[in-house]
């Protein structure tokens, strides 16, 4: 089942909603779509749970307005898909720009309809870095990829998927999934692209992580080259209670370097 669902005037994400059970909400990262978890979702959906996947606006299927990409716009975009379908006690699910995203609506809207939540390679506290965080890029080395993706999109976007996942081609990720992942991420509007990855370089969230009061797990690939493991680290110091889930040959992609693995270190969390 598909929804579109209006989260502000003339302006409308599309909704995944697969199966029956405890909703599980999962928010994408960059530049993808929330096709991202099919495989979680043929498996979920077969375990007793309800997938809903948001495509956050102008990646997937949603409308893609010129602006409104910065981390407040889109927990707003969250907060509106579970009151539209009336979710409560939802686990909320972050792979990368999405465990950002997801951070900022726990603090921004208290957790509304959130039980627990799964942060996986998230692109957060800041994903560059500023005074008292060393880690990251550089916002220079930011506004380069920046640049680079205006001058040339697809290419940028392949130069990147060949730092997503930890193993070879041909050893972990197959060149058909390389080329998939390929096309999802140029579904997405170049604005969306763009403004979307500056948010990236300039939001800090910091100051969100003690609003996170639920049970917390934190997925880290420990070869990670896009959201290092000093990143897990200061989730897990910022976010009481929460626990960290290292994965040693995954790198960004955990769910695609080592799947076995995930899925039932992510079935346990839901259990």
């Amino acid at each position: 089942m598909s929804h579109y669902i209006e989260v502000e005037k003339n302006i409308r994400i599309h909704v995944c909603d697969i199966g029956t059970g405890t909703p599980v909400i999962f928010l994408h990262g960059w530049p993808l779509s929330s096709r991202m978890f099919e495989a979680q979702f043929t498996l979920l959906s077969e375990q007793g749970f309800r997938c809903i996947g948001i495509d956050q606006r102008g990646f997937g299927k949603s409308h893609a307005p010129a602006f409104g990409y910065d981390y407040n716009r889109l927990a707003d975009d969250v907060h509106a898909v579970i009151r539209y379908l009336k979710l409560e006690h939802a686990v909320l699910i972050g792979f990368s720009v999405g465990g950002a995203i997801a951070i900022r609506y726990m603090s921004r809207h208290g957790g509304y309809g959130i039980r627990k939540l799964a942060l996986i390679g998230a692109a957060a506290p800041s994903f560059t870095k500023r005074e008292h965080f060393p880690y990251g890029m550089t916002q220079e080395e930011a506004d380069g990829k920046i640049a680079a993706m205006r001058r040339d999109r697809p290419r940028f976007l392949q130069s990147f998927e060949s730092e997503f996942v930890a193993a070879k081609q041909g050893e972990g990720i197959s060149a058909s999934m390389s080329e998939w992942l390929h096309h999802l991420g140029l579904e997405a509007a170049e604005w969306a692209t763009v403004r979307t990855f500056q948010s990236l370089r300039d939001e800090d969230l910091r100051p969100d992580l003690p609003s996170v009061a639920v049970p917390t797990v934190i997925f880290q690939g420990l070869l990670d080259k896009i959201c290092p493991p000093a990143f897990s680290k200061a989730l897990l110091a910022g976010i009481d209670g929460s626990t960290l889930v290292a994965f040693e040959h995954s790198g960004h992609g955990i769910l695609y370097d080592e799947p076995a693995r995930f899925n039932k270190e992510l079935l346990d969390f839901l259990r």
